[in-house]
């Protein structure tokens, strides 16, 4: 809880379409959001702000997610504030792996507001929500507005990302590619895509291989630039 009264939560993860669908999910309520991009970045904030809850993403580049909640657990100020794990692997392995680590729950991507609602009620209780919600909240044009925002967000972000995912593609650069697929895979649901997740899962499988296609990987990331051009097009058209 910062100075003024106000609970702080903090989000830790590289993807700037979780951390900005996160925060704005937030803003219905008078919390203090603080955000950042990997583990280390996050066990500074910890120390920093003294955060009322934590969510943490497990795959970051440099220091992930799971070598921040080891050190999180043998501080003595900072053990006992919850961990939410959120993750776009949540397999059997990968989530015991997080609660042994020290993580309070685990859950997928893409984020789906009730889940976040019903694993923050389990851990902190009903108030922590209630005597923080914003009176003006108009939930359900809020929920709308902040998908249309997302989906800008995403949008506006993508031609970068592109141009990363060909360069990659044509350097084979197995690291950068993985690290793309990843963040985009967590974006396609968030924005009310999940076909784009799905292919994003296909080419994580892929890179797993000792021997990878990176044709296949060509045809899927073209996909992808299709989806996107058609949801760029029926935004497009819908403003018009």
């Amino acid at each position: 809880m910062n100075t003024e009264g106000k609970a702080t939560i903090l989000i830790v993860d590289d993807s700037d379409i979780i951390r900005y669908s996160l925060k704005s999910f937030f803003s219905d309520y008078n919390f203090e959001v603080i955000t950042c991009l990997n583990g280390l970045e996050g066990i500074q904030k910890s120390v920093e702000n003294k955060p009322d809850l934590i969510f943490l993403d497990l795959m970051m580049p440099n220091f992930d997610g799971m070598k921040m909640l080891q050190v999180l657990k043998v501080m003595d100020n900072l053990k006992l504030i919850p961990v939410i794990v959120i993750s776009g692997n949540t397999n059997k392995t990968n989530v015991l792996s997080a609660i042994e680590a020290g993580a309070d729950r685990v859950i997928s991507k893409p984020l789906q507001k009730e889940i976040i609602i019903k694993n923050i009620i389990d851990l902190l209780g009903p108030d922590f929500l209630k005597k923080s919600k914003k009176n003006n909240a108009e939930v359900n044009d809020k929920n709308k507005e902040l998908l249309n925002h997302l989906s800008k967000f995403f949008l506006d972000k993508f031609p970068e990302k592109k141009i990363k995912l060909v360069d990659a593609l044509r350097k084979r650069n197995t690291g950068t590619m993985a690290t793309l697929i990843h963040e985009i895979k967590g974006a396609g649901g968030t924005i009310g895509y999940p076909i784009i997740s799905v292919i994003c899962y296909e080419i994580e499988k892929i890179l797993d291989l000792n021997v990878i296609d990176w044709s296949l990987i060509d045809t899927k990331c073209r996909q992808i630039f299709s989806i996107v051009e058609k949801i760029e097009f029926l935004k497009t058209t819908v403003s018009n």
